[in-house]
């Protein structure tokens, strides 16, 4: 157990609204189709917006929501895979977006795709508690649109952009908050499932044989919805157990909001009720990095989910990783 709280959360969204019946002018896909298959309604685009900007707009709602300001952040933590250009990392702009104290914080990126945000809040809760850190803020803003593959229609339908932020600190002796326990696997066997195979070394944007399609997002929807449903068995088992908790005990279940039919795959064969499950898929889409923060964001300033309730996050990301974290709001 790690006596850490989320201080504050917060999010931005586009003012861009794209619903199916938009995608169906754009595309050809069939506006009902795009629903009944991915279950999504609408989800956001960005049009001038940064990723930099989008992170600190979620950044302020999360310092204010903990009363905080930039000047009090001395670690930033970008939790994306969208990063507005190969170098820096995208929270050296976050930093100076928020206006923050040149030296005061220092900052880097970490990316683990859809997963980005859990990897960042386990280092973040373990760095607070060994004391390395005081204040930390971990981002996520990704604009997928921009790499959407119009041929691959189930994939081109389901994402959206977004940005969410959380503000990380240690719990005082009186709250109940903490992280108790964080479980990640991967299964390279499902590398080339889930990719962008231009913009690294192998297809470098300057090597004339890149092509352009090489920049786009190429996903094999139905071959991971099922490597995934195998492996969550199991690995929710291990979680469990080693965690210690029953499921039944949960609060909340916030989920990656991959698609319909993995959300629905944690009631009909992995043991949690419907009603204990949070999602927003249907007016986001899947915001990559930026959906369980996110999603859990809106849960918590909407009244789902309260203090000191038991919240789990779970998810998959490319690679293929399945993820876990277990703990009190």
């Amino acid at each position: 157990m790690l006596p850490v709280r989320i201080a504050g959360l917060g999010w931005y969204l586009p003012e861009q609204r794209v619903t199916n019946a938009d995608l169906e002018a754009r595309l050809g896909i069939p506006a009902a189709w795009i629903e009944r298959v991915t279950g999504v309604q609408e989800r956001r685009y960005c049009t001038d917006e940064t990723a930099a900007q989008m992170g600190a707009a979620a950044a302020r709602m999360a310092l204010a929501m903990a009363g905080m300001h930039a000047r009090d952040l001395d670690l930033i933590i970008g939790a994306s895979t969208s990063p507005q250009q190969a170098i820096p990392c995208t929270a050296v702009f976050v930093q100076r977006e928020l206006d923050a104290p040149e030296g005061k914080s220092a900052c880097f990126d970490l990316n683990a795709t859809c997963l980005s945000f859990l990897f960042a809040l386990q280092t973040a809760a373990h760095m607070v508690v060994a004391g390395t850190y005081r204040n930390i803020l971990i981002y996520s803003s990704e604009q997928g649109s921009r790499s959407l593959n119009p041929a691959e229609g189930e994939s081109a339908v389901l994402f959206g952009d977004a940005a969410a932020a959380a503000i990380i600190t240690r719990s005082r002796a009186d709250e109940a908050s903490a992280l108790w326990h964080t479980h990640f696997s991967t299964f390279h066997s499902g590398a080339e499932l889930t990719q962008i195979v231009g913009g690294g070394t192998t297809h470098h944007p300057n090597d004339p044989l890149t092509t352009p399609e090489m920049n786009l997002f190429h996903m094999s929807g139905p071959t991971v919805f099922k490597q995934a449903s195998l492996l969550s068995g199991p690995f929710l088992e291990t979680f469990f157990a080693e965690l210690g908790w029953q499921r039944a005990s949960i609060d909340a279940v916030v989920p990656h909001q991959a698609s319909r039919h993995a959300i629905e795959l944690l009631s009909a064969r992995l043991g949690f009720r419907r009603e204990q499950i949070v999602w927003n898929l249907a007016q986001r889409g899947n915001c990559i990095a930026a959906s369980i923060p996110l999603t859990l964001a809106e849960a918590v300033y909407n009244g789902r989910i309260r203090r000191d309730e038991r919240v789990l996050l779970v998810g998959t990301g490319a690679g293929l990783t399945l993820g876990a974290v277990a703990l009190t709001f």
